[in-house]
């Protein structure tokens, strides 16, 4: 019976991350009736907490968003990229990861590809270097961000041992960071010079090759209302990390319902301060996929959930004589799960429990965190897709073997490179 249930498991995955969206969700939650009424399994439950500090922060960055925050970040990183074109491959992910790990969302890369594409080919850089790494510096920087859904997963999943969000962000700023200097280092001279490169050629002799224009300037109230914004947020962000650093000021509420007050009270700060717009702050783009990373979780973890209660002594009797031989096999799992998943809040989401069950060290857990980012692995991923239909050079591309296409390379050696840093950097801090 287990392995028609782990089928089924797989099944509702794949197809529900193939319908895309919160079809993920939607489909688990098929699955977990078919498991709870069909096959008898317990039903588990749903990550609360974590579903609760996702909203929050996404209630915070919504508002921002609404009071045009996201808009001036974006405006900071254009200027940084379009005054620095021949260092774009250097500069181009940073800013991504900079941006990322401030805003705690990749869906401000969107607006930053367009700008990164005629930025390096305007300067004659090969597109497909700077773009590709600049997509995987967006998936490192979201895993050490302070305020991101996997960030806040891994909190909760961490909850009740001595590490908490200072000990995480110690371990995987750095590490991150290593990742995507390793990246970078990876596409520098990777494919001929633009000039020489046959697709780009023969796109220019067929003019469609276009120019994008810069992006309009945020002016007057507008712009102060975008500036008090985002100091609203970062002031929340402060916040969050000194009351995980001094555990005495948060008094008797726990991180997680912290971090939940201090999000809901940013956005209520930057409402009345700032000139947010609450419709605005609902339709806009971090909210639709906040709500997507919402729902998903919620219906795969809880998925998750039941069929790991139902097969307890089991999951934990294969796993722990494979993971306390080779603890780097949990890496893999989060690696391989992500995949699969397309999101590594739920990836997190997901194998905690199993973690927890089988022993798996909380200072072992945060070391291999970094492996959670295999989102790029197939050519599915949004950002992935974006970045190879806005390159009009063409240089960006999905193989003619699906598995060969241009983050690979940056992406495995990046994701091996901060998970060794963070295993190096959990052994000298605990």
């Amino acid at each position: 019976m287990l392995w028609l249930e782990l089928a089924s498991l797989l099944v509702c995955i794949l197809v529900g991350a193939r319908v895309g969206g919160i079809g993920l969700g939607a489909v688990s939650g098929l699955g977990l009736a078919v498991f709870v009424f069909g096959f008898g399994l317990p039903p588990g439950r749903p990550p609360t907490q974590v579903l609760g500090m996702i909203i929050a922060v996404i209630t915070a960055l919504s508002v921002m968003q609404a009071a045009g925050g996201l808009d001036y970040l974006l405006e900071i990183a254009e200027g940084v990229l379009r005054r620095n074109p021949a260092r774009i491959t250097v500069l181009a992910p940073l800013v991504t990861y900079a941006l990322i790990f401030v805003s705690g969302t990749q869906h401000v890369i969107y607006a930053l590809l367009p700008i990164i594409a005629e930025v390096s080919r305007n300067a004659g850089v090969r597109p497909e270097r700077p773009l590709s790494v600049s997509v995987i510096a967006a998936q490192q920087g979201l895993t050490a961000s302070p305020v991101s859904a996997v960030t806040v997963a891994l909190v909760g999943a961490l909850g009740g041992s001595a590490i908490g969000l200072p000990e995480i962000l110690l371990v995987a700023i750095p590490a991150t960071l290593v990742g995507v200097a390793a990246g970078i280092l990876a596409v520098f001279r990777r494919g001929v010079e633009l000039e020489e490169d046959p697709e780009y050629q023969r796109r220019v002799a067929e003019g469609k090759i276009t120019v994008t224009a810069a992006a309009a300037k945020l002016q007057g109230a507008a712009r102060r209302n975008a500036i008090g914004a985002c100091l609203v947020f970062a002031t929340a962000i402060t916040i969050v990390v000194l009351l995980g650093l001094f555990p005495g000021l948060r008094r008797n509420v726990g991180m997680g319902g912290a971090i939940m007050i201090v999000m809901l009270a940013s956005a209520g700060a930057t409402f009345l301060l700032f000139g947010a717009n609450a419709e605005t702050a609902v339709k806009g783009g971090v909210m639709k996929g906040g709500l997507v990373a919402f729902v998903s979780i919620l219906g795969v973890s809880w998925l998750g959930s039941s069929f790991f209660e139902g097969n307890k002594s089991q999951i934990i009797g294969a796993m722990s004589a494979l993971v306390s031989d080779r603890p780097w096999l949990f890496a893999l799992c989060l690696f391989t799960l992500s995949i699969l998943l397309m999101s590594q809040a739920a990836t997190i989401v997901t194998l905690s429990p199993v973690a927890s069950a089988i022993g798996l060290s909380p200072a072992l857990f945060l070391a291999v965190y970094p492996a959670v980012n295999g989102t790029f692995f197939l050519p599915t991923y949004g950002t992935v897709l974006a970045a190879v239909s806005l390159d009009q050079s063409g240089t960006t591309r999905i193989g003619r073997f699906v598995l060969n296409h241009s983050f690979m390379r940056p992406g495995l050696i990046s994701v091996l490179a901060s998970t060794l840093a963070a295993l190096a950097l959990t052994a000298v801090i605990h």
